[in-house]
């Protein structure tokens, strides 16, 4: 899913991809972003590149 964000896909694009309703989708992104104390997915998808999460 990490991925997915990093590769610019949208939540629909995700969601139809892992076959997860956008809701729960938004639920997984919402904790992503926690975890990574960042405030959207833009920062999210910064810093899984930068600490190397996603290549």
């Amino acid at each position: 899913m990490l991925r997915l964000i990093v590769e610019g896909y949208s939540n629909p694009e995700i969601a139809k991809t892992l076959y997860l309703s956008e809701h729960t989708l938004k639920t997984y992104v919402r904790g992503i972003m926690n975890k990574l104390l960042v405030n959207d997915r833009v920062q999210a998808a910064v810093a899984a590149l930068r600490s190397g999460l996603v290549g």
